[in-house]
């Protein structure tokens, strides 16, 4: 399963990589036929949210690292050096940026 990974370099700017994770075919929930799942990861809390149309979050380093699943509307962030991607409905991001310049969303 592809990702897009929001992360700081040594350098504090921020950048966009891309990520994937594994996902193995496992009888998870039998009775029920096996699908496809990835490893465990450890969580300390679910968070979600509705960002309004026209907010703007300047420059800013996430808070945490995050997992973020849009699952509706169009997001645009810009990294450090002025790239920008914009983010649909389905799209996956692993936001890491927590030290350095951050991103704007």
């Amino acid at each position: 399963m592809d990702y897009t990974r929001i992360y700081a370099g040594p350098d504090g700017a921020s950048h966009f990589d891309d990520g994937s994770v594994e996902l193995q075919e496992v009888a998870y929930a039998p009775p029920a036929p096996p699908y496809f799942i990835s490893q465990p990861e450890a969580a300390s809390a679910v968070v979600m949210t509705t960002i309004p149309p026209g907010w703007v979050g300047d420059w800013h380093p996430s808070p945490r690292l995050q997992w973020w699943f849009q699952l509706g509307g169009e997001l645009e962030v810009e990294v450090s050096g002025g790239e920008k991607r914009r983010f649909v409905a389905g799209s996956i991001v692993r936001v890491e940026d927590t030290t350095g310049a951050g991103h704007v969303t």
